[in-house]
């Protein structure tokens, strides 16, 4: 089980058509990861659910949450999981 919260950077980065996220959880938490436009827009829920502790990783397919691809360009995506919160920037390339 890991020490403490993470949020690692996607790999790969910049990516086409797929990335993945990876993320550490130190106890159970209700886990929220979205993904953001650079004008602050949500683009996607990736994760909205209660998870165990450990390490974890979600994949975003470059789909927004109609299931319609997004344009090529910077994304940000965070996670919420109790009071631990973090961002970091992904690009989109076509």
């Amino acid at each position: 089980v890991p020490a403490v919260f993470a949020l690692h950077q996607n790999f790969p980065n910049p990516f086409n058509p797929t990335t993945q996220i990876q993320y550490d959880l130190p106890e159970d938490q209700v886990v929220t990861i979205a993904i953001y436009d650079v004008m602050g827009r949500n683009i996607r829920t990736l994760m909205n659910a209660n998870q165990t502790a450990g390490y974890h990783s979600v994949r975003w397919d470059a789909k927004n949450d109609m299931g319609e691809s997004v344009s090529a360009g910077m994304y940000i995506y965070t996670i919420q999981a109790g009071s631990f919160r973090a961002t970091k920037k992904t690009v989109l390339l076509k």
